[in-house]
């Protein structure tokens, strides 16, 4: 991986990308991941990199969902597994969430590496090898292992592509979904949509595990009720404004 220098100003941006390319070389990222980020990158921007109020609601109602569920599963892709694999490791432990490796660019290769590297972060079990159940998809993220996603009544699709997300959703799923474009298919279909940079997201729900797990059943089920994802996407809409309008005004450009 690339050195770069800590006081750099894009430091944290530039560390991702290097995560993501390491991914590639190692073979568990797709190419096709590069363009994701740079796409999740420019979307991260306008939102200031940093976690919005909102984006921590919609955590904290994920949290509640997963510790409430009977058999929540956390999706793993190449892109989550070159930036945050142990943070899933840690959120699914906390949780007790199960793990399942899905792919779009789907190999059985690429399954076994990205199991392998979950488990050596501490994983004790990852799902996603068996491949013995379809969605109503026409690509190889339909592939699930039954006693996963395909049984799942909660679903963490961190970096997800809507079709599945649409399709998980119709099968009467819980969907939660991380997602820094709050008007992709992803985000508008999700049960609970998390605009938030995915290594932020991963790292702020394993804090609010730790802390939720000891509440009672009443209480996330309250969390839950409370809970409103369209006003959170239209929140991050309006983040999204003020800080364009913030920027422009600190650099003397009339905003409209």
């Amino acid at each position: 991986m690339t050195e770069i220098p800590r006081d750099h100003p894009r430091y944290e941006s530039l560390i991702t990308r290097e995560k993501i390319v390491e991914g590639v070389r190692m073979g568990y990222t797709s190419l096709q991941g590069l363009v994701a980020q740079g796409r999740g990158e420019a979307f991260d921007y306008l939102i200031g990199e940093k976690t919005t109020e909102s984006a921590a609601v919609a955590e904290r109602a994920a949290v509640a969902h997963i510790l409430l569920a009977g058999n929540p599963i956390i999706s793993v892709n190449g892109n989550t597994a070159a930036l945050v694999p142990e943070s899933m490791v840690a959120l699914a432990d906390i949780t007790g969430a199960t793990l399942e490796v899905n792919l779009f660019h789907r190999s059985d290769a690429r399954v076994h590496q990205i199991t392998e590297l979950l488990k050596s972060h501490g994983a004790s079990r990852v799902l996603g090898g068996k491949g013995d159940k379809r969605l109503d998809l026409s690509h190889d993220r339909a592939i699930v292992d039954e006693e996963g996603i395909f049984s799942a009544d909660v679903v963490l699709v961190p970096l997800e592509d809507g079709d599945r997300c649409q399709k998980l959703v119709e099968m009467g799923k819980t969907v939660i979904a991380i997602d820094l474009n709050p008007l992709s298919r992803t985000s508008l279909s999700a049960t609970v949509t998390i605009v938030d940079n995915v290594t932020r997201a991963l790292q702020n729900m394993t804090l609010f595990a730790r802390d939720m797990k000891q509440q009672s059943r009443q209480s996330l089920l309250e969390v839950v009720g409370t809970y409103d994802n369209s006003k959170v996407i239209s929140d991050a809409l309006y983040a999204i404004q003020e800080r364009l309008k913030q920027q422009s005004e600190e650099r003397g450009i009339r905003w409209i």
